[in-house]
């Protein structure tokens, strides 16, 4: 492995969030001044010469349209084909919540593991090769160990993902199935992540999550360049995203902000909307409870693993996008998270994980709550698919029915059907 700073015309380093300090862009991700986090730090005059509206249109479909944005030296190596995923208008949606517009933001269909951490290791693991890694991991609560180990498997790396070992089989199988070394955790996902932390420091292995964090978050920022294109190249009134970590809605905001400072977009303040589940949402309560830091949930307790970090690496930093851009945060319980991926599937036949559910429980509560107007254009982002959590809705329905292969017996079974069910005649 080298260690070299491979820079581009477009970056040039990190850049610590709390006190500016810079750094060449290698591998580190914690300013030694003051222990702040890195992000990388770019040279907007140079990207603003050579990308316009124009040039990212003739590309292909896919995130690495917007390249330059991204922290990558050279050719993209792994995942070229991730992204640019359906923005779908959800009018029948729109109309269950008592809203205006609604349009989903539907990252089930993401290339190659169906969630949108497909666009975060793409970044991390294009960076890992220039760097010259040949072994990858990270800590995960399910979805990012599956792009892990999609992407290193079609990559050729050796991969290792760490995940807390009570996630739901279908996660499990969805790593194992490409021949990464999977290792449950008995513990939470904070316990995995600081296992993880010591691994990458002892073994030097690139953990996209840990000592490639600053060049995986940035991954997240395409969401929001698609959502602003998709759009006609116009920003949406309100963003509802799950939150883990809380990186996702800071991306977000930092995108649409790129492309205002650009002048891809008009000026337009997107007020950005945080969900968690009610049984882990460190993030939602400090917003709520009006708290300059996050109180750590020590033994979360939600259906909704994949949202199940107690103590989350950008909580602050999430609460903080939301305050400033007028935003708010909800915590549906299970129960609403169940009825939400029911409502999105039965409104727009997208079938979302919990995360989805979580996303759109919590905008019900915020519109009925008065925190998202009801003529705003809202854009609702759905980060997994459902074929992996299938156990958290299948309790939700009565058992199918079942008859011979009679015509006779189906006239019966009609008469014991609801008239709202049946179809028009």
């Amino acid at each position: 492995m080298t260690t070299t700073n491979v820079t581009s015309t477009y970056f040039s380093g990190l850049k610590c969030r709390e006190c500016n300090k810079l750094y060449p862009a290698d591998v580190r991700y914690v300013c030694e001044e003051c222990f702040g986090p890195l992000e990388v730090a770019y040279d907007y005059d140079a990207i603003a010469k050579d990308l316009t509206r124009d040039v990212i249109e003739s590309r292909g479909a896919n995130m690495w349209r917007y390249k330059e944005l991204l922290p990558v030296a050279g050719d993209v190596t792994v995942g070229p084909d991730v992204g640019f995923t359906p923005l779908v208008k959800a009018d029948r949606l729109a109309e269950a919540l008592g809203v205006r517009e609604v349009w989903v933001k539907n990252d089930t269909v993401n290339y190659p593991t169906l969630s949108f951490k497909d666009r975060v290791v793409s970044v991390a693991l294009t960076r890992a090769k220039e760097f010259g890694y040949e072994t990858v991991g990270c800590a995960s609560t399910g979805n990012l160990a599956n792009s892990v180990a999609a992407n290193a498997a079609a990559a050729g790396l050796r991969a290792f993902v760490i995940i807390p070992s009570d996630l739901e089989v279908g996660k499990i199988l969805g790593s194992l199935i490409y021949g990464a070394h999977v290792v449950g955790v008995n513990g939470t996902y904070d316990n995995v992540n600081r296992l993880c932390s010591e691994i990458a420091g002892r073994y030097n292995w690139a953990f996209v999550n840990v000592n490639m964090r600053p060049y995986y978050a940035e991954g997240s920022k395409t969401m929001g360049y698609e959502i602003a294109e998709q759009l006609g190249w116009e920003l949406p009134d309100a963003v509802v995203s799950p939150m883990a970590g809380g990186s996702l809605i800071c991306k977000l905001d930092k995108a649409f902000k790129e492309l205002t400072k650009l002048g891809f977009v008009k000026e337009h303040n997107t007020k950005i909307y945080g969900a968690q589940a009610e049984g882990c949402s460190p993030i939602v309560n400090m917003v709520k409870d009006e708290a300059d830091w996050i109180k750590p949930v020590r033994q979360p307790n939600t259906i909704a693993k994949s949202l199940a970090i107690g103590d989350p690496a950008d909580g602050v930093y999430a609460a903080g996008t939301m305050r400033n851009s007028g935003g708010w945060g909800e915590n549906p319980n299970d129960e609403e998270v169940v009825a939400g991926i029911r409502l999105l599937a039965e409104t727009t036949g997208i079938f979302a994980e919990t995360a989805g559910g979580v996303t759109v429980g919590a905008a019900k509560r915020l519109i009925e709550n008065g925190k998202i107007d009801r003529n705003a254009r809202l854009v609702l982002c759905i980060t997994g698919n459902g074929l992996k959590t299938k156990e958290a809705v299948a309790g939700s329905f009565k058992a199918i029915d079942t008859i011979k292969p009679s015509l006779t017996d189906f006239d019966s079974l009609l008469q014991t059907i609801q008239p709202e069910e049946l179809p028009c005649q």
